[in-house]
């Protein structure tokens, strides 16, 4: 297990599933797709619509694409991927 990243500030949080630990399954408002005092992750950095998140529950980092504000264009996301290794 991770520690937690030194930028995790409970003021800066996403409510986004964990894809490691799904914590939140059985939770109404989370199912509802509505925020929740108890399953939200740790925003750690953002570059436009990417996210950087960790899980409190688990500590799983991951980067989701929130498609949300201003996008990243494709050829950045298909170059960034190639970086990854993915």
């Amino acid at each position: 297990m991770l520690p937690l990243d030194p930028q995790a500030d409970p003021g800066r949080r996403a409510w986004v599933a964990c894809p490691s630990c799904d914590d939140a399954r059985g939770c109404a408002p989370c199912e509802e797709r509505r925020s929740c005092s108890a399953h939200w992750r740790y925003l750690l950095t953002n570059t436009g619509s990417l996210l950087h998140l960790q899980c409190p529950s688990c500590t799983h980092v991951w980067v989701h694409e929130s498609g949300f504000g201003a996008t990243r264009s494709l050829w950045s996301r298909v170059t960034s991927g190639r970086a990854a290794g993915r």
